[in-house]
């Protein structure tokens, strides 16, 4: 039976630079990978993943949770954090919890079960307790998108100021009665950009007119029917979206009631799904590193794994907030 140190002979290097070039590790010479995947292929060697991660405590498997496949931010974060788990030997297991707690304890209940290293987290809820058990307990944990102030590794963006720079370029823009559509009050996000868009407002004196505020009901598509129902009484000059997809619903519903944007009303958003660009008229909106944030949260996520295989205390948690930047498309015009 062809062994690791048989491949290692093979190619002239040592056992732990065959193990590297297996494990998919970075920091091996281009040369050397070839050579010792060469010798692993010629020697039709098959390493024993199973030995192998019972003897390392780890099986280089890290679990991606995300409320949602359909919300389209997700699949950027997504592809951010696979390629970088496949850059550091990584395989990921991506686990939709359709926005349902017991889901989301049923998953970490399965995967605990098999070993899995670490989560990375875009799906908690305030009452996700089962999340903070997980850092309690002394899993690796990144928490994407949504952060409550809990004392775990997180990559977000600003809300207050994503929303605040969105209506502040509005009303530099002329626009002054500038309604909003809020996503659900649970999630602090959609509570960060309410309060963005309520500062901006006060910031450059205009008041706040509570009949202009939106909360969602029932889903994004609830924006359509209240979209409609602030027309019924009122033309607003713009209107501000908490994300993209309800940015998209409320431009069908202004449509459909016969007005044009931008020249009746502008509409603008948050995210920068690819979507933004393609609908008509291109959304303006302000991006999110959605890429980077998937990437990042992996690399913070692996770093965590590899510290815990060498120290039993970890490290002091960090929170990156990734900067944002307004994209201005043809959904929104000066106001005359």
């Amino acid at each position: 039976m062809t062994t690791l140190k048989k491949v290692a002979e093979y190619a002239g290097v040592s056992t732990s630079t065959v193990s590297r070039v297996i494990a998919g590790k970075p920091y091996v010479k281009e040369e050397t990978r070839r050579r010792v995947l060469q010798a692993v292929q010629e020697l039709s060697y098959s390493p024993n993943i199973l030995a192998k991660s019972l003897k390392e405590g780890r099986t280089n498997t890290i679990a991606l949770m995300i409320p949602s496949i359909q919300n389209q931010m997700f699949p950027i974060v997504t592809r951010g954090v696979e390629d970088t788990a496949r850059k550091y030997g990584y395989t990921v297991i991506l686990c939709n919890t359709d926005e349902n707690i017991e889901v989301e304890k049923e998953y970490i209940r399965k995967l605990q079960d098999r070993w899995i290293d670490g989560f990375i987290v875009g799906s908690m809820l305030p009452a996700s307790d089962h999340i903070r058990k997980l850092k309690a307990d002394g899993f690796p944990v990144v928490l994407t998108s949504r952060y409550y102030g809990d004392p775990i590794d997180a990559v977000i963006i600003d809300n207050h100021r994503a929303a605040y720079d969105a209506v502040s370029y509005l009303i530099k823009t002329g626009h002054e009665k500038i309604a909003i559509a809020v996503g659900r009050r649970q999630l602090s996000l959609y509570q960060q950009r309410l309060e963005g868009y309520l500062d901006a407002l006060k910031d450059h004196g205009l008041p706040v007119d509570e009949s202009l505020i939106m909360h969602e009901t029932h889903g994004t598509n609830s924006f359509y029917e209240l979209t409609q129902k602030l027309l019924d009484n009122l033309i607003p000059d713009a209107i501000f979206a908490t994300s993209d997809p309800k940015a998209i619903v409320v431009i069908r519903a202004i449509k459909d009631r016969g007005l044009r944007i931008p020249e009746d009303i502008s509409v603008i958003g948050i995210d920068d799904i690819e979507m933004s660009a393609l609908i008509e008229p291109p959304l303006t909106t302000v991006s999110q590193p959605l890429y980077k944030i998937g990437a990042l949260a992996a690399k913070k996520l692996i770093a965590l794994i590899e510290h815990k295989n060498k120290s039993k205390e970890p490290p002091a948690p960090v929170v990156d907030v990734l900067e944002t930047e307004l994209i201005i498309r043809k959904s929104t015009a000066r106001r005359k």
